[in-house]
Order: structure tokens, then sequence, then C-alpha cells
């Protein structure tokens, strides 16, 4: 045999897409390649995306279903923009994806897939392999990957079903092969998954296995490549994505309060993530209540939240607009609930499983009545855990409802995530009370405007509570149009006092120059890339990012004024850009994309090239 193996490459980072029939399994693949990059110690990000159809036309453009990953040596902030590698099962993915692949880059493919059926299915009169531009444009490795799985495991009783299932582990054992990775990992997590089916575990162990020696054999790939470790902060890392964290925030929260949670919620994507992860921590206390929809879902965590539980509950912006009335009902009743807004693209039931940052104006201005309530924004899959912690906070602390908003994007991607010492994490006060006089007024207030947290059964802690406009101290029925000036007046105070305690923003950049990028929520991570390549390039641009957007941090205003532009990008039609234009008076730039995908590096850095000082 010809050692092809001749020459080992090492690279900063490589942005690879797994890409096929939303059967295909490449989800899985595309997340044992991350864990396993995870563990070997590369930083990286990654981008999930698939059909919202359980079951999407086989073969179809709208049935692809990809994931992709950034992995390197040093510190990354983004699932990367243009494709180094490219797995294309099938020719539905091929069209899909081809357009982002760079020049010279690998072209890996199922020859088996691309039948005349499926090409037509595609949309092409010929196959596209064929095609002398792309042979010539990419690097073009062409597997019968079917074949190949059929023979290694042909003298198994298994269908052909069962046995085709399993290509997807020869194409991750080919990526192992050529990024010098351990099989292993992929191989404890078969035993695990299907333990109980030995069968299942060999056959994708030997089709693992077959498409790593595939690799040593092959012609076309002379050159392997290696990405060395990156260099973390001293600490214990595991891979996380955003919705564990957000779940493991909340759950930390409840401990650091010694408070109780319960999750009311009603199944919807791409939040229902969140009250399968609870579920699993009865042992915490944790009590999770699957609602027959999403009005029951809001109005049992109220009722949790008004018996002592942190009351939780989340959901995606349809879910959100039919929670409206009991939100309001949560803020007129000042009791501390946590409202998860995972977004999606929309209107109405729009894109459920493509992300979306549309639905600010809903968190901050979307109820009847002058209804303000706190909102947050986490800024990648880690940060997701401490600002659902901070959401806890807040809520329990100040007596208040706050929503957390995320996004598709943050929910399903993942990062290299430090563990913190628990120990070290805040303690939550809570307002409960457990004794009184006569004279307990349940809405007298203390320094961050918050009432006592009475719990019903109390002696002497009787309150009259409900939707009803209420009177200042005693919480009873008062029509008086002065009273519910002053009341409403409180309420937007109750929200307002918050800043007091939201950190200063503190500019990654200069704190004055040419351009400021000012961002929320999952943007955070092609801004911030894009900026660091500006700086490099000598240019004068800085970067906020914010996670507090009501109330705005105090020294926003004063910052925007150190800038002689402001460019504010986001997943919508400009929603925090038209806040920041009223709230300030600052004449912002807005850079808006609503196609269901996270900007790309090159999509802001060239707005930065574009605005002229």
């Amino acid at each position: 045999m010809t050692d092809t193996k001749k020459n080992i490459e090492e690279l900063d980072d490589v942005t690879i897409r797994f890409a096929g029939d939303s059967g295909d399994g490449m989800q899985l693949t595309g997340n044992q390649f991350s864990d396993n990059t995870a563990l070997f110690g590369n930083d990286l990000t990654t981008l999930p995306d698939f059909p919202a159809e359980i079951r999407a036309p086989a073969g179809s453009l709208a049935g692809v279903s990809s994931f992709q990953m950034q992995f390197s040596s040093n510190d990354i902030h983004t699932p990367g923009d243009d494709l180094d590698v490219l797995v294309a099962m099938n020719p539905a993915a091929f069209k899909v994806h081809l357009c982002d692949l760079k020049g010279n880059g690998m072209l890996i493919v199922n020859t088996a897939n691309y039948s005349p059926k499926n090409l037509k299915l595609a949309g092409y009169e010929e196959n596209p392999l064929e095609d002398k531009n792309i042979l010539e444009e990419y690097r073009l490795i062409k597997v019968d990957m079917s074949e190949m799985v059929s023979k290694a495991l042909e003298d198994m009783d298994l269908d052909a079903k069962s046995k085709a299932r399993c290509t997807n582990m020869f194409a991750l054992g080919l990526l192992y092969w050529i990024y010098e990775r351990d099989m292993n990992t992929t191989i404890d997590f078969l035993k695990k998954k299907f333990k109980k089916k030995p069968d299942i575990v060999e056959a994708n162990k030997r089709a693992l296995k077959a498409g790593f020696y595939f690799g040593d054999t092959i012609e076309a790939i002379k050159t392997t490549y290696k990405i060395n470790r990156a260099k973390f902060k001293k600490g214990t890392y595991r891979n996380i994505m955003g919705n564990p964290a957000l779940s493991m925030g909340l759950l930390a929260a409840s401990d650091k309060s010694s408070t109780e949670l319960f999750f009311g919620g009603y199944p919807i994507t791409p939040a229902s993530d969140i009250l399968h992860f609870l579920s699993n921590y009865k042992n915490l206390g944790v009590k999770t209540f699957q609602a027959e929809d999403e009005i029951a879902g809001i109005c049992s965590t109220l009722g949790a939240s008004f018996t002592g539980s942190l009351g939780i509950t989340a959901s995606s912006g349809p879910g959100i607009a039919l929670k409206g009335e009991a939100m309001g009902l949560a803020i007129m009743t000042e009791l501390p609930v946590v409202i998860i807004n995972i977004q999606r693209g929309g209107p109405s039931t729009g894109l459920p499983t493509k992300t979306e940052q549309s639905d600010l104006n809903q968190a901050v201005f979307g109820r009847n009545g002058e209804a303000p309530l706190v909102v947050l924004a986490p800024k990648s899959p880690g940060d997701c855990f401490y600002m659902a912690f901070e959401a806890c906070r807040i809520a329990l602390e100040y007596m208040m409802p706050v929503m957390l908003l995320s996004d598709g994007y943050l929910a399903n991607g993942s990062e290299p995530w430090k563990i913190p010492d628990f120990s070290k994490m805040p303690k939550i006060n809570t307002k409960k009370t457990v004794h009184s006089d006569e004279s307990f007024m349940p809405y007298a207030r203390d320094q961050k405007l918050s009432r006592p947290w009475a719990i019903p059964g109390t002696k002497d802690l009787e309150h009259r509570i409900g939707g009803l406009e209420t009177e200042e101290l005693t919480g009873n029925v008062n029509y008086d149009p002065i009273n519910h000036e002053k009341m409403v007046n409180i309420r937007n105070q109750k929200v307002e006092v918050v800043a007091d305690e939201i950190p200063e923003l503190i500019p990654y950049g200069d704190e004055t120059g040419d351009i400021l990028v000012l961002g929320w929520g999952s943007t955070y991570g092609a801004i911030r890339s894009a900026v660091e390549r500006a700086r490099l390039e000598k240019k004068s641009v800085s970067h906020i990012q914010l996670q507090y957007i009501n109330p705005l941090p105090k020294n926003l205003g004063d910052l925007l004024l150190k800038y002689k532009k402001v460019i504010i990008p986001e997943l919508n039609l400009g929603q925090l850009n038209h806040i920041i234009r009223a709230k300030f008076l600052v004449d912002t730039i807005a850079l808006n994309k609503v196609q269901g995908k996270p900007f790309t590096i090159n999509e802001i850095y060239n707005k930065i090239l574009e605005v002229k000082i």
C-alpha cells in the first residue's frame, strides 16, 4: 500500500458544514464533531440549521438540514463565514450550500445520493459533479459512502434502512482523519446512546472506522490538518448550548435564593428544550408543568409565584403574544416572574427554526396600558447562564416580572464555557415576609420600590390581589384617577430604579473615536470579530454590546456622543435603532437583516468600511 498521507499542515482555524437531507443525521454528526473538538481543546462556535417540518420532503431544497462550526487555536466568536469544507450528502444540500464554499475549498459528496431522482428534486438537469467548473474551482472528493458502509456491514443482520442510517458516521470518520482527531469520543457516545441496541452500536462504529481508514487510502487527500489547542483562561470548561446554559442559570438562581423553581409552559420551537431540561431536576425541588396552552402556562406561573415559588415560563414570539394579558397581570400584582422569549423568525408562525431579533418591540412595548418590565438579552450561548441568573435576581429582589430575550441562534448554538465557581456566585435576597402586625401594608415599598412578598396562608398577611388598579399602600381596588396615575408612575419607576445596579458600559476599543458599533443579544460574535478585524487595520472603531435593554445602562447616552458615527446591526428592521434615536436623539446608522440567519463577519465589516466619517 502506498502511503498517501504525505503532509500535515497546521492551520489557525477551519470552518466546516455538514449538509444533507433532514433524515441524514447532520445534527448528530455536527454535534459529535463539535464535542470532540471541545475535548481536544480548540475554541469553537456552532450554527445548527434545520427545517421546521418534523420530516421534510426527502431530497427537496426545503428539506436540507445543516450543521456549521468553526474551530480554532485562537479566540473566535462566530461559526465562520466562508466554508473551508462542505460535506454535501445529496444534490439539494449541494445546491443550497455550495455558494458558501471558498475557492479551492474541499467539497465531499456521497455519490450514491446523486441519483437521477435526487438530481431532479434539486432542480438539476445534469449531474453538477461532472461540471468542469466545479472540478476546477473546488477540491472535489467523490465517495460512494453508501456502498462502502454496506460492505463494512455486509455480515450484519440489519435491514437496508438501518445500514443506510450509518452513512453519516462514515462522513464523520473521514473528517476525523482529515483533522487528526480521535474516534473514541464518538464510540463512547454510541455505546451510551444505544446501550440497549448492541447491533446499532457495532454498525455505527464500523461505519465510523470505515470513513476514518478510507481517508488513509484515498489518493485525492494528500494533506491532513492540525489545529492546535486554544489558550483558555485557567478553569474547567465544557461545550454548552444556549438553552441548557439558560436552564442551569435558572437552577443556580433557585438555589442561591433558597426558592423552589416552578416552570409552567407550552412546547414551542425553539424554547421547548428548557422545559425538557428542567424536568430532569425534580431532585432539586423543581416543578415543571406542561400546560394545555400558552395562557395556562403563564397563569400557572403567576399562581406559583403568588404562593412563594420562583415562577418561570418560556416561549417564542407567537406564544409571547398570547401571554400578553397575563404579563400585564404580573406587572399589576408585582410578582417575581421570569418570562423567557427564545426569538424566531416571524410574524405569526413565520420561520420556526430560524433566528431573528424581531421581538424587541414586543418585549418593551407589547402589552395593553402602561405596562413596563425589565428586558435583558444574553450575548452568547455561555452568557445565557449569567443573564438567566440575573433575570431571576432582578425579579426576586425588585418584585417584578422580567423578560429574557434569547433567540434560536443562541439556543441551539454552542461554545466552550468556563464552569463558574458556584460558591462565589452572589446570594439572591428575596422579599418574603413571614410575620407582621395588624397594620400590614402589602404595597409598602423599600428603597428598591419592592413590595413585601406575602405568602398566602401566613397569619396577618391577608391582602387583596388582582388585575384591577390597586390603592397605593393597601392594594384595595381603587378607581381614583390620581391614584391610578401615581401607581402607573410607581410601576414605571420600579423598572427605572434597576438601572442603579446595572454595570456601567465599557467599550471594547477606545472610549472615543470615529465609529461605534452598538449591538444587542446574539449579534455579539459577528460584531466583535468585525471590529477586531477593523482595529487590526488601525481603524478607529469600537464596540458596545447591550445586555440590559430596559432600562438601558446609565452611561450609554454619554458614550454615544463620544463617537462620530454609530452603527446598529440588528436581525430586524431597526427596533433598537428606533429606541436609541428616540431616547438619545443620536443620528444612528441601521444595518438590518431579516433572512432567518445571523450576521456574517463580512457583512458588518463591510458596513464599517462603507460609513464615511
